[in-house]
């Protein structure tokens, strides 16, 4: 089939290789991001902490020590100066990053907080919970601006568009919804609660589709616009966690994952077999992350493991 003038072909696969181990969490790591920025890295712990590492030199700068439960998920404000994290504890805490002082503390869940995420602007936060609602804070001020009684089982994924203007939400009750960030209002059910468990959901960078993966082993692509499935990725093992998943872009572009056999898989964003395998960790990777710039992933191992690794491409 012909493609247009301008389609390019997508440069050979340069595979990752283990870079370095991150030992510093006295529990299972729940989740792992670079910063938007590039330059920092954080790591959030059933420990009930989160540390902050450089990331180039993979040395530990500060621990953010002060839920009085384990962290579930965190969260980079787009300057890449706060963290949100999500707790056990039933409360979201915004830290400075640089200080290493929590500035706020959100109370309101009744259950566990599961997810976070900020809008592009930072100036809004989304959380998921166990509560089964989707609420959205305003990230200055720290208070409630709308709660969404949202799904009929635990929320386990937020994330806003690059606009700010939409959030997706997946539960464990099988169905993925889109909401107005600015109302809260119902949008679209994209899938209705009829499937596998969602664990995890996120729009994809250019907005246009979202990521959906399934306790069913599947992560799909879809076109929330039209609700049609349009990528399929298997390979991996996702019966049990929810498990995050990226899109890595600095170098081609694929899709990432953990993994319940202790491995993160790579994918080619158009294929559906992975690309590569990546051994290391001795338990189930519960977390991936993308740097921003960099051909870089950081993992993040659960309890048996109690790690974070980097893997970087061959150059």
């Amino acid at each position: 089939m012909a493609t247009g003038g301008g389609a390019s072909n997508p440069p050979p696969y340069r595979p990752y290789r283990h870079l370095r181990t991150l030992a510093a969490h006295d529990q299972a790591v729940s989740c792992v991001k670079f910063s938007n920025d590039g330059t920092l890295l954080a790591s959030a712990s059933l420990d009930k902490a989160l540390i902050v590492w450089s990331s180039q030199t993979l040395t530990l700068k500060s621990r953010l020590v002060g839920h009085s439960a384990g962290i579930s998920d965190l969260a980079w404000s787009s300057d890449s100066h706060y963290i949100c994290s999500a707790s056990d504890d039933l409360t979201l805490r915004i830290w400075d990053a640089q200080s290493a002082e929590c500035v706020k503390t959100l109370r309101g869940h009744t259950d566990l907080v599961f997810c976070v995420n900020f809008n592009p602007q930072s100036n809004l936060i989304v959380s998921g919970s166990f509560d089964e609602t989707v609420r959205i804070w305003d990230a200055k001020t720290g208070r409630p601006l709308h709660t969404i009684a949202a799904h009929s089982m635990p929320v386990t994924s937020v994330h806003f568009n690059r606009d700010g203007s939409l959030i997706v939400s997946g539960s464990h009750d099988g169905s993925c919804k889109i909401w107005a960030s600015d109302t809260g209002a119902l949008l679209k059910t994209v899938i209705e609660g009829n499937g596998p468990a969602i664990s995890f959901t996120r729009f994809s960078p250019n907005g246009k589709y979202i990521l959906v993966a399934t306790l069913d082993d599947t992560l799909k692509l879809w076109n929330y616009s039209t609700g049609k499935s349009l990528k399929i990725y298997t390979g991996h093992v996702n019966k049990v966690y929810c498990i995050t998943s990226a899109f890595s872009v600095t170098y081609g572009k694929y899709i990432v994952s953990g993994s319940e056999d202790n491995c993160v898989y790579v994918w080619d964003l158009q294929g559906k077999n992975p690309l590569q395998k990546l051994e290391g960790h001795s338990d189930t990777v519960i977390s991936v992350s993308c740097h921003p710039t960099e051909n870089k992933i950081a993992s993040a191992g659960l309890d048996g493991d109690k790690t974070v690794r980097i893997w970087v491409q061959n150059t």
